[in-house]
């Protein structure tokens, strides 16, 4: 059964296709936007949608597939699309990727799938737009009801605890499922989703669409419990010892912030990302005045965020929905060198958010009160490459200047949380602090714990840690299914 009108007319050639331009994803007008926190991007209609999947080139070998992180098979996605069966193809998408209308979202498909992209390749060319009909195929099962979820098999008789319910705990968690095996996820916040829901905005993933893939889980026999601190509330060991369980994953992302270590920041009025996003997405700031604003007022007050990625983008963009009335984005390299999304930052620019580049913070300045008035900054030039492969910033010798600011948000990366390493025995970790595992088992140092997403690589992106989750739970279920699992309960 297909789910679109069939236009009828035959499919042109491949060197016809290459030609055709790329679908744009419609957004909601920045003037309008730039002061709610209602979804930026409003995704594809079923004629744009079609219009986008003839473009495929139906590659022998598909490097867009190689290129995923979780492997979807895009070419038979998109086929499906074409062929106007919208649920198939979300279902398609479902056997390798749990969580579609989010990755739909917040994925960098540049980076991955659509970098990969054969149509991308030549002079002048657009990769298919695989991310926008990911988006648009979640959108449509979601909007039927009509969710195709995978097949689960009977109970094995095994038992998994994850640690940690954001992207790397979910897909884990989803794969396992799948597997037969009793999976469980604890979340030490109210609220089940980790990154996905105190760390990005409303305007770029609704929160309910979240609880929604989630409720999909639940619906595939996933069990979740909230307010557990795994190594406080409970411990690793009394997860096997006392609970029972046969293997546990520790996914519990980089959560622990960093600041940089410049005088001042002790100062009302500075914030660390984490916490700025935090109160705005889990304590509904955003929702002011319905619920109370649980951060420093922004309105009609000048802030400004510190750093260059993602996150950052997404605190100042906050800040300007918050009211404020000058949102800066101070970033010690130039543009080309900034890691967030060009579309977050083309949304961003669009918004009216000043970037204030080349510019390296030194010092908070304070009010006889305790408060932030303004922030010493230096001129920055590039140098050589560091080990980033970006360009170094260096300092512009008696260039420092003030920038009076009311508020200021530090983004420049996280650290690992140390609960759960602190209180397993036995567990190893790097020098940074992060749990040291396998590569490609993701088995650490105890038998029966493994470890992937951000805990062990560091803060990465939401499909890079699903990924991880993924691989996790391919080894999980081999060493379950290996018949070593039983010593997993000695905790030895």
């Amino acid at each position: 059964m297909t789910d679109q009108l069939t236009t009828g007319a035959p499919r042109p050639k491949p060197k016809e296709r290459m030609k055709m331009p790329r679908q744009a994803m419609p957004s909601r007008e920045p003037t309008l936007r730039a002061h709610d926190f209602g979804e930026v991007n409003l995704g594809l209609q079923p004629e744009g949608a079609h219009a986008e999947s003839v473009r495929c080139l139906e590659c022998a070998k598909p490097t867009c597939t190689h290129n995923c992180p979780v492997n979807i098979d895009v070419p038979e996605f998109v086929r499906l699309v074409l062929a106007g069966d919208y649920l198939g193809a979300a279902a398609k998408i479902r056997e390798d990727n749990v969580l579609p209308a989010i990755t739909g979202r917040v994925c960098p498909q540049e980076d991955q799938c659509e970098g990969a992209c054969l149509l991308g390749k030549g002079k002048g060319g657009t990769p298919l737009a695989i991310g926008h009909l990911e988006r648009f195929v979640a959108d449509y099962e979601r909007a039927t009801g009509k969710v195709g979820l995978p097949h689960i098999p009977p109970p094995t008789g095994k038992k998994v605890a994850i640690v940690g319910s954001g992207p790397a705990g979910l897909s884990a968690a989803g794969d396992l499922v799948q597997r037969g095996h009793a999976v469980k996820v604890f979340e030490a916040l109210h609220e089940i989703g980790g990154v996905l829901v105190y760390g990005i905005p409303e305007f770029r993933l609704p929160k309910q669409i979240v609880r929604e893939e989630v409720d999909n889980m639940r619906l595939m026999g996933v069990d979740f419990e909230t307010d557990v601190v795994v190594g406080r509330t409970v411990t690793v060991d009394e997860l096997f010892n006392e609970e029972g369980y046969d293997a546990v994953f520790v996914a519990t992302g980089a959560g622990l912030p960093r600041f940089l270590g410049v005088p001042g920041e002790h100062l009302n009025g500075v914030y660390s990302a984490n916490e700025f996003l935090t109160r705005v997405n889990l304590m509904k700031a955003y929702r002011f005045p319905e619920y109370d604003e649980p951060v420093y007022d922004c309105r009609g007050k000048s802030v400004a965020v510190v750093g260059g990625g993602n996150t950052a983008l997404d605190s100042i963009r906050t800040a300007l929905r918050l009211g404020a009335r000058e949102a800066t984005l101070i970033y010690r390299r130039s543009d080309a060198e900034m890691p967030a999304r060009a579309e977050e930052v083309h949304h961003a620019r669009e918004e009216g958010i000043r970037f204030l580049t080349l510019t390296d913070p030194v010092e908070m300045l304070g009010n006889p009160d305790g408060s932030l008035r303004a922030v010493r900054c230096r001129r920055m030039e590039l140098g050589e490459p560091d080990a980033s492969g970006r360009r170094r910033p260096m300092p512009v010798e008696g260039s420092e200047f003030e920038v009076p600011l009311d508020l200021v948000i530090i983004a420049v990366g996280t650290g690992a949380n140390p609960i759960v390493q602190s209180s397993t025995p036995g567990l190893a970790t790097d020098r940074r602090g992060y749990i040291a595992a396998d590569a490609e088992t993701l088995r650490t140092s105890r038998r029966g714990v493994f470890a992937g997403g951000d805990i062990v690589t560091g803060a990465a992106t939401v499909i890079l840690a699903m990924a991880a989750g993924r691989k996790a739970a391919k080894s999980i279920h081999q060493y379950l299914e290996a018949g070593d699992w039983q010593e997993a309960a000695s905790g030895s």
